[in-house]
């Protein structure tokens, strides 16, 4: 079993490093387009056009999965990412991002229940499915790392006006993981007797499960406020240039990937819970120091260049560790509808967040956003000890 799962370890991260890279670079898409006079209040609704389609797509996405295997499915969605990746540096118009993104949501979709279903079907052990999701998903932030850094130096390059040729390596990328995956026998889930699809999600009805979806939800609201529209608050509050914020995110990605690794090495020694809550403490605990610093000394201060990508560090291990505790509950054969629904409304949280982000853009309200995220921080927190004491879980 360990042999088994140190092989498909690398392309289940290599394909988590595909979609990160794919997803986030909404942030770059967002602050090179706003420099074409497109308005905030469009770019805020570009975020939908990616989000949605994952939470329309996801729950057919599982006949899909059941009918042709996890890993034949993921292979087709890595394929038309490659494809989609190849296209992009050759179209101008705006009404191609639409599309692009819903495509590339679209395969997300697919590409994360069928990861999960991966992780699921091999590990049943609570702390050792966190372990394995933490170092899986913290390949995610170093593709928001590596996005980031990359588009950066480009963009700030003599080459900047070919700046999305980039996305050819993500096409590469998905080359080589098609390749890793075409070698390797994966254990699929005994198919079973499906019924209908509205008997089959009333079987997760049940309250702790519904204040588990609402925790996925603001863990995502959260996040994305961080990944896709740090970087325009940077170069438009802060006054930096467009490498400085695209590099301050990357060390928000960094930060965030050491949290996940660090959580992946220690989970095992600590309660999931306490870990959980102790993290969304320090995260208000320096949102609260940002705001002190903007109170008492000013809101364009440059220390606040360096606190924010610490968050990262807390924030990065909430969204593995509640799925990992989740997730270990559920039957191997529910596990595909589970992560649908996970999927579903991780979508929700991000297109909600960016729309509303917009309008704080929009409405030139960028001294409220470190207000903004602690508030959105306090929510989820609240949530989430509702979660804990559905679950019957103690602190």
């Amino acid at each position: 079993m360990t042999t088994k799962l140190s092989h498909i370890s690398l392309p289940l991260k290599l394909t988590f490093l595909i979609f990160s890279m794919v997803l986030n670079c909404m942030g770059i898409v967002i602050l090179q387009l706003s420099e074409a006079k497109i308005t905030y209040e469009k770019l805020g609704f570009l975020e939908s056009f990616k989000d949605l389609p994952i939470a329309f797509i996801s729950l057919f996405a599982v006949n899909f999965i059941s009918k042709t295997g996890t890993k034949k499915a993921l292979i087709s969605a890595l394929v038309i990412v490659g494809i989609c990746s190849c296209l992009l540096p050759f179209v101008e118009d705006f009404w191609f991002y639409k599309v692009w993104f819903a495509i590339i949501g679209t395969c997300f979709a697919v590409g994360k229940i069928c990861v999960f279903g991966i992780i699921r079907n091999n590990i049943s052990d609570e702390k050792s499915l966190a372990k394995m999701m933490n170092s899986v998903e913290a390949t995610f932030m170093a593709g928001i790392f590596v996005v980031n850094t990359g588009f950066g130096w480009l963009i700030s390059s003599r080459y900047s006006e070919f700046w999305k040729f980039g996305f050819l390596s993500i096409a590469v990328l998905c080359a080589i993981t098609i390749f890793l995956f075409s070698k390797l026998n994966i254990s699929e889930a005994k198919k079973t007797e499906n019924g209908s699809l509205i008997s089959e999600l009333s079987a997760f009805a049940k309250p702790a499960t519904i204040a588990f979806l609402a925790v996925v939800f603001f863990i995502v609201f959260v996040e994305q406020g961080f990944n896709s529209w740090l970087p325009s608050f940077y170069k438009n509050h802060l006054n930096v240039n467009s490498f400085f914020a695209l590099q301050a995110t990357s060390f928000l990605a960094l930060f965030s990937y050491a949290g996940r690794t660090v959580t992946a090495n220690i989970i095992q020694r600590f309660s999931l819970s306490r870990y959980y809550v102790l993290c969304i403490s320090l995260i208000m605990a320096v949102l609260l120091m940002i705001l002190g610093i903007q109170y008492f000394d000013s809101v364009h201060s440059s220390i606040i260049l360096f606190l924010f990508p610490v968050i990262g560090l807390f924030l990065s291990p909430l969204y593995p560790v509640i799925n990992s505790k989740m997730i270990a509950q559920i039957n191997k054969e529910k596990i595909n509808l589970f992560t649908s629904l996970i999927v579903i409304f991780s979508s929700l949280g991000s297109s909600v967040s960016s729309i509303l982000m917009s309008v704080l853009f929009g409405k030139q309200l960028l001294n409220y956003y470190p207000l903004y995220i602690l508030l959105a921080v306090s929510v989820l927190f609240t949530v989430s000890l509702i979660y804990f004491k559905l679950a019957g879980k103690k602190l």
